[in-house]
């Protein structure tokens, strides 16, 4: 996925939290709006450091392990973002 798309499913899934938030008036809006692109976001940065989790949570501006937990709660494999040398 290049980065327009990237770009692309964002704007589409913030709409749909936009079209949420506005018929439930539930006041999560900042929650599901964080379900939605917290996973793709943590994967655009892994894809960007080749799967160097270190460097993924320094660009992410946050902790190694908070960026490790974040990848086993959303089931990010992150061995598809190593690049073989």
């Amino acid at each position: 996925m290049d980065k327009g798309d990237r770009e692309e499913v964002f704007r589409e899934r913030v709409k749909a939290a936009e079209r949420f938030f506005l018929e439930k008036k539930t006041g999560a809006l900042y929650k599901h709006i964080l379900e939605i692109v917290e996973k793709p976001l943590i994967e655009m940065v892994l894809e960007k450091t080749d799967g160097n989790q270190k460097k993924a949570a320094a660009v992410l501006g946050i902790n190694r392990n908070t960026l490790h937990t974040k990848i086993k709660k959303l089931g990010v494999d992150v061995n598809k973002f190593k690049f073989n040398y």
